[in-house]
């Protein structure tokens, strides 16, 4: 039996704001395994279990820029170790001036990034610069550039936490806007059902299927295998809709959802890309610092 820490029930408690106690006791029953400890709240508690899962640590910001014909964009997150160097006006500068350069010159990944000319020098001599002057440490981490097949919306929130960029075939600027604030907003995982991983469908589908066996265990009512196995999927499919873009009601309407949006205004997407700075991260808050760190060194070699 594996040893379940306070340092664990916390990690599970801020991961999905469950009760200290089910924490503990979930973890218990998973021998320690986190993944699983969190699907045994899923089951017990149902999708509040899940609710502080896009809670992150790492500080930055996300940035973009558009093409002025809305044909190419670029989306790019930067990572520093404090929140007061995240809203410095230098910092912020050099996250627009990268953003832009992803789009005009579409570097194959984050080195090829660094090795582009940015003012007279290049980007890692201008990041290392930059780090002179702020103090702080910086690191390049992730970027997306897209080119549309329609015309490309942005939207950044949240003291630039949070980043969308979304192609949208057809409808207005308007409709655009919109679209990527809902996107921010709602945070799907997908567009439609066909992006949502296999891995991820399987796993609601167990979590489904324990929930329904633990509902009617406390019913003391047998449920015929069809009707559960109908429960179930449908469990699944309102996950879902929950989880992908399509099937999500508009943030300005919830009478509506973002595919019935799309069909009155003749419109589409045809991708999207959401950035949270430091998604991903969360379970290695305490060293995020040491991570900057890392990606510098190793720059610097």
């Amino acid at each position: 039996m594996a040893e379940i820490t306070a340092g664990m029930v916390r990690e599970l408690r801020e991961k999905t704001d469950a009760p200290m106690m089910e924490c503990k006791k979930a973890l218990t029953e998973a021998d320690g395994d986190m993944g699983k400890a969190e699907e045994i709240l899923r089951v017990k508690l149902g999708n509040k279990a899940s609710k502080a899962a896009t809670r992150v640590a790492a500080e930055g910001v996300v940035a973009a820029h558009i093409a002025a014909d809305g044909k190419l964009g670029a989306i790019l997150e930067i990572n520093c170790e404090t929140d007061f160097v995240a809203k410095n006006a230098d910092f912020l500068a050099f996250a627009g001036a990268l953003a832009q350069l992803v789009t005009e010159k579409n570097p194959a990944d984050v080195t090829a990034l660094s090795a582009l000319p940015l003012n007279g020098a290049s980007v890692e001599e201008t990041r290392k610069a930059l780090v002179g002057k702020i103090g702080e440490n910086l690191s390049l981490r992730r970027f997306v550039r897209s080119a549309a097949t329609g015309k490309l919306a942005s939207y950044i929130h949240g003291g630039s936490k949070i980043g969308v960029l979304v192609d949208v075939a057809g409808g207005d600027e308007a409709l655009g806007k919109d679209l990527a604030m809902h996107i921010a907003a709602s945070k799907p995982k997908a567009l439609d059902a066909s992006g949502v991983s296999a891995e991820v469908i399987e796993t609601e589908r167990r979590i489904a299927t324990e929930k329904a066996a633990e509902d009617a265990a406390k019913s003391g009512k047998a449920i015929p295998p069809d009707i559960m196995a109908k429960r179930v999927e449908g469990s699944v499919q309102k996950i879902l809709k929950e989880i992908t873009l399509l099937g999500q009601p508009f943030v300005k309407n919830d009478k509506q959802t973002i595919e019935q949006l799309l069909k009155s205004k003749s419109a589409s997407v045809g991708s999207f890309t959401l950035y949270v700075v430091g998604e991903g991260l969360e379970k290695r808050k305490d060293d995020f610092a040491a991570e900057v760190m890392a990606a510098v060194s190793a720059a610097q070699k």
